[in-house]
């Protein structure tokens, strides 16, 4: 049987509904991330055998709610805490594009670190640390289905230093809130991409409340 893990991001926040970059910054739930959370409690079938969140309290948060009723206990994963972006925390993608026009284009454009102002320093040391963190833990549960909870950027890092793309590759892509991206480890260290930003859970609940 193959090791699976599923990528979970967060329900939204208030600075995600006002387009903030907001890393390390430690902000809840908004009532409607709790909401989405539920949602995607009621389609997970309840066979995963772990479930890790980063320990921010987004996370943390969305990862109670999900294995509530379960008899699990959420561990904690500070290797998936959200990437620190320093400076640009609380600060909109165009306000940054304007504030530090060429550290912003550094950023964009940079294929071999992807540089932030302070903080993790770069995507590159966040996508290693990401990429390792999911390789250890396919490890330790070899078999069985795990949840991760964690953030869009940081998932997205992830996503980069287990399959060796482009750090660029950090800006084509986007991951929604509680969305899931599955991984199958066919061994502990080959990795395969089954689902990407699986957000059908919550197009189900739109429907249901309409």
């Amino acid at each position: 049987m193959s090791t699976e893990i599923l990528l979970i991001r967060h329900g939204e926040t208030i600075w995600n509904k006002l387009g903030k970059f907001q890393g390390s910054t430690d902000i809840e739930l908004s009532e409607e991330g709790r909401k989405q959370a539920l949602a995607l409690k009621a389609s997970l079938k309840p066979d995963f055998q772990a479930i890790y969140a980063s320990p921010l309290i987004r996370a943390t948060e969305t990862a109670n709610i999900l294995c509530e009723g379960t008899g699990l206990k959420v561990m904690p994963c500070k290797e998936m805490r959200e990437i620190n972006f320093g400076a640009w925390e609380g600060l909109t993608f165009d306000e940054i594009k304007n504030s530090y026009p060429e550290e912003f284009a550094l950023w964009r454009n940079d294929e071999k670190d992807c540089p932030l102002m302070g903080g993790d320093l770069s995507i590159r040391n966040a996508s290693n640390r990401a990429a390792a963190a999911i390789l250890s833990i396919a490890a330790d549960h070899a078999g069985q289905k795990v949840l991760l909870v964690a953030h869009g950027a940081i998932i997205k890092a992830g996503l980069i230093g287990l399959f060796e793309w482009k750090m660029t590759m950090y800006h084509h892509f986007y991951v929604g809130n509680t969305a899931i991206t599955k991984l199958s480890f066919r061994s502990p260290d080959d990795p395969v991409l089954e689902s990407f930003n699986d957000t059908s859970h919550l197009k189900q609940e739109r429907t249901l409340i309409v």
